[in-house]
C-alpha cells in the first residue's frame, strides 16, 4: 500500500497524508466512543447521534492536523490569522464527508446488516480520501 502511495503522491504529501491518517484514527476511536455512548448508553436515534459523533471527531480531528499534520502549512504569517477560515473550511469539506458517511452507515448497517460499529468504520474510510485531498488542496495548500 505505501509503495503504491509513493507512485501517487509526492514524498511531504505521503507524509501528510500518514499523518492525516493516524489523525483520523484517533477521530475514529473519538467518533466511535461518542456513537457507543448515543446510542447504546442513551438510546438516542442512530442518524441524530451520528451527526453528533461526527462533529466531535472533526473539531478533534482539526486541531491535531492545525497545530501537527499541516503544521508547515499552518505556519506564521498565515497560522493565527486563517484559523478561522481552514476551520470553516475544514468543516465544510469534513460535513460533507460526514454526509456521505451517514449514506455509507446507513447502507452497510441497515440495507446490509452490517454491525453498527463495522459499518462506521466502513463509511468513515470511505471518505478518509476525500477529506484529505480536498483539505490538503484547499484548506492547508501554502500556495492557495
Amino acid at each position: 500500500m505505501i509503495g503504491f502511495l509513493q507512485n501517487v503522491m509526492p514524498r511531504p504529501r505521503l507524509r501528510q497524508f500518514i499523518k492525516f491518517c493516524l489523525v483520523g484514527g484517533i477521530g475514529v476511536l473519538v467518533d466511535m466512543a461518542v456513537l457507543h455512548v448515543l446510542v447504546v448508553w442513551l438510546n438516542w436515534n442512530i442518524t441524530f447521534s451520528k451527526l453528533c459523533s461526527a462533529e466531535t471527531a472533526m473539531l478533534n480531528n482539526f486541531l491535531w492536523n492545525e497545530i501537527w499534520t499541516f503544521q508547515d502549512a499552518s505556519a506564521a504569517p498565515l497560522r493565527h490569522r486563517g484559523v478561522a477560515a481552514r476551520l470553516w473550511r475544514f468543516h465544510g469539506i469534513c460535513a460533507t464527508g460526514v454526509g456521505l458517511a451517514v449514506l455509507f452507515l446507513h447502507f452497510f448497517h441497515a440495507w446490509l446488516g452490517f454491525d453498527l460499529y463495522l459499518a462506521n468504520l466502513m463509511a468513515i474510510g470511505l471518505v478518509t480520501l476525500w477529506n484529505f485531498t480536498l483539505n490538503a488542496n484547499c484548506n492547508w495548500n501554502r500556495n492557495r
